[in-house]
């Protein structure tokens, strides 16, 4: 079974430009029950990180945090084993475009 590890970055703030967004809350929320029941063959593990709270980050999650505070990226974020995969306006679309193409064999 393929292992996909998903990080969600995000804060509790809706970001400026996502108005009317849901919030880095709600999208890990919401993305881990939809992953898993289109995905049940991938092992799928979420980890959510707040980009305002640096204690424990990772290397590349605090690289990820300072190109968000930046202004490179937006929040919310989402990575699948460390590739990111869609930032601030999240749709489902995007996620599952990228799991079928990378972690689900083409049979």
């Amino acid at each position: 079974m393929e292992q996909v590890k998903v990080n969600v970055y995000g804060a509790d703030l809706v970001c400026a430009s996502c108005v009317n967004a849901p919030t880095s809350k709600d999208i890990f929320d919401w993305v881990q029950p939809n992953l898993k029941r289109k995905f049940g063959q991938v092992d799928f593990t979420f980890n959510y990180i707040d980009i305002n709270d640096t204690v424990g980050h990772s290397d590349y999650d605090q690289s990820i945090v300072e190109r968000i505070q930046d202004d490179e990226l937006f929040y919310p974020l989402i990575t699948m084993n460390d590739e990111i995969v869609a930032d601030g306006y999240i749709q489902l679309p995007q996620l599952t475009k990228y799991v079928e193409k990378n972690f689900v064999s083409q049979k």
